[in-house]
């Protein structure tokens, strides 16, 4: 059987573009698998807003990314890719960080050449590492896993602080390291993705920035126009966390109306019904194991009766 490294890989290669919407939690990894999707970004900004309440400034840890990414690879058969942000230190941290996420059952790491601590890409006074530190912290990354094809995802934020040409550059080194997948974060216009993507030497992956009301960083671009200019992945690391918080507000916009009227209202409008969550968290499984396993003393036992032996 193929590891998840080489599925991954093969998808990156193929000519069709492939789209990686943003996990962060059980519900979201849940939902993109349902839908058909084949891979899934874990994303960092995800995780420490949902999980921590804090933006995405450095303030999750390696161990709270970890542990969050190993119960998504457990619950789904999506080929998860983490976001280990800078690999938490000195290319010996990067080694342990790509050789834990490998464990933990995801198909790709990534790392980035920010200056710890990090902040979200497209947040104002970032600062990058030299290029050579990066390098030397790649080399680690693809010396740590123990599966070759284990996907190493190298990404450069030096576009908007030491322009293009840097960021290119930084990208090609990266893949002369070792690294499988490239990722430019936040770039300023269609013209300087399609410039990147003819530039370096390995698949290219793209964020999007589907669902945000004010202009993202990187305009949005359908997906066969980037495919078109020769990026292998898109990425929407937003759309689903940004959706769930919208979903969030509109439900207690709702209930917090019907408070103040007085009124008692049912809105299947605005939350996923009782059986149909159960059924997208797995609970067919569940039963079948609770099946498999039951004796006829499990069986038979009502609530009374055993409310009866205490």
């Amino acid at each position: 059987m193929k590891s998840k490294g080489r599925q991954l890989k093969e998808l990156l290669a193929a000519p069709e573009i492939l789209i990686a919407p943003g996990v962060f939690d059980g519900f979201s990894a849940r939902l993109a698998a349902s839908r058909g999707y084949r891979t899934a970004i874990v994303s960092g900004a995800g995780l420490s807003e949902s999980r921590l309440g804090w933006p995405d400034r450095g303030i999750m840890g390696f161990e709270e990314n970890l542990n969050a990414c190993w119960a998504l690879a457990d619950c789904t058969e999506l080929l998860l890719q983490a976001d280990a942000d800078t690999g938490y230190g000195n290319a010996i941290n990067v080694a342990f960080t790509v050789r834990a996420f490998e464990k933990a059952g995801l198909a790709a790491v990534m790392i980035e050449d920010q200056v710890w601590p990090k902040r979200c890409g497209h947040l104002a006074g970032k600062e990058v590492i030299a290029a050579e530190e990066m390098v030397q912290k790649i080399k680690a990354a693809v010396d740590a896993r123990t599966d070759p094809d284990f996907v190493i995802k190298a990404r450069t934020d030096a576009a908007g602080v030491l322009g293009i040409d840097e960021a290119i550059r930084r990208l090609n080194l990266y893949a002369e390291a070792g690294a499988d997948c490239l990722f430019a974060d936040a770039l300023l216009s269609e013209a300087d993705i399609e410039k990147v993507a003819r530039s370096v030497s390995r698949p290219l992956n793209v964020n999007m920035g589907f669902g945000i009301r004010s202009r993202p960083t990187t305009p949005l671009i359908p997906a066969k126009r980037l495919e078109a200019m020769g990026v292998a992945q898109i990425s929407y690391p937003r759309m689903l966390t940004g959706s769930a918080v919208r979903g969030m507000m509109n439900a207690l916009d709702a209930f917090e109306s019907a408070l103040m009227s007085g009124e008692t209202i049912d809105r299947p409008d605005l939350a996923v019904g009782f059986e149909e969550l159960n059924r997208l968290m797995g609970i067919e499984a569940i039963e079948e194991m609770d099946r498999a396993y039951a004796t006829p003393s499990t069986e038979t036992k009502s609530p009374t009766a055993v409310a009866g032996l205490r």
